[in-house]
């Protein structure tokens, strides 16, 4: 396996993780690995799991760039 597809899986793994996590806290049930995240309080267990939601879309879209395929937007960023 290469680097992309690993922070793939890991960015779509953080992503329904997330995902589930906020529509099981919205019925009134949690993962039970993830019942930690509520002992701050109800507020900070959304918005972190906000941000696994929103960490692993970016993770997914950073790991399918291609970085080499993009063009510079300055001359001096140019390298032989």
């Amino acid at each position: 396996m290469t680097k992309k597809a690993i922070f793939a899986i890991i960015g779509f793994s953080l992503f329904i993780i997330g995902f589930l996590a906020l529509f099981l806290m919205l019925v009134g049930v949690q993962l039970s690995f993830l019942s930690w995240i509520d002992a701050a309080g109800k507020l900070l267990g959304f918005i972190i799991r906000l941000g696994m939601i929103v960490g692993g879309g970016i993770i997914i879209f950073l790991s399918q760039t291609d970085w080499n395929k993009e063009e510079p937007e300055h001359d001096y960023l140019m390298r032989d």
